[in-house]
């Protein structure tokens, strides 16, 4: 599993997102995540500046989360993938 994570230095919610994710990871299995921070290209931080973190599964798909950890959106996309976690219940 690869994720992309839009990050920058000294920013606690990418280092807090960034945590939750490898939490997540089922046991014997590590996620591929890229970490890419923002403030080293200018065009990244025109597209993301203020909604760091943002927390991408596929890069042609739309964003997972951005800000905290949508725990069920990871979910879903790890069940769509294969991955070993069961999507959340419906509520």
């Amino acid at each position: 599993m690869k994720f992309t994570l839009y990050s920058r230095s000294y920013c606690h919610l990418c280092d807090d997102m960034l945590d939750a994710l490898r939490a997540m990871q089922p046991p014997g299995q590590q996620f591929t995540i890229d970490v890419i921070d923002v403030d080293a290209d200018d065009n990244l931080v025109e597209r993301f500046d203020e909604l760091v973190p943002v927390l991408y599964g596929r890069l042609d798909q739309p964003e997972l989360c951005h800000y905290f950890l949508d725990r069920d959106a990871v979910a879903r996309y790890l069940a769509e993938a294969g991955a070993g976690i069961p999507p959340p219940h419906a509520a």
